[in-house]
């Protein structure tokens, strides 16, 4: 886990991402300039607080995931996503690379209308074979 203190700025924006295995998607986010912590855990499922035993058995919907806290004076949403993208196989559906199962799909959870905005843009822009800016 990554924790930098921001220089720029005091401000924090957060934003969630599901890629599989959280370790690793923990490092290509925590080696971005910006970013100021990342936590990995679970969302995206039925149960108020799950276990790893109950994930990992894909019995309650969650899926790794990590939490990243950024400061978007220093980097963009669309550089986040930008990376997410690039960490992940979209057409995969059932998992990522090696981890099967839902516990394992890629999710973006947004928190603001923005981040909504840009994430289905990125996402549409994947799904039409192109790429994302940078």
């Amino acid at each position: 886990m990554k924790v930098e203190e921001s220089v720029k700025s005091k401000e924090k924006a957060t934003t969630i991402f599901a890629g599989g295995c959280f370790w690793c998607m923990e490092p290509p986010f925590d080696a971005e300039p910006g970013v100021l912590e990342t936590i990995v855990g679970y969302t995206g499922g039925s149960t108020e607080i799950p276990t790893y035993k109950q994930v990992s058995a894909g019995c309650n919907g969650h899926a790794e995931s990590i939490r990243i806290n950024y400061d978007p004076a220093i980097v963009s949403y669309d550089r986040l996503l930008e990376v997410f993208w690039k960490n992940i196989d979209p057409l995969n559906a059932d998992g990522q690379f090696f981890d099967r199962g839902s516990q394992y799909r890629s999710a973006i959870f947004y928190h603001t209308d923005e981040q909504k905005k840009l994430a289905e843009m990125s996402k549409k822009r994947i799904e039409e074979g192109g790429s994302l800016p940078g």
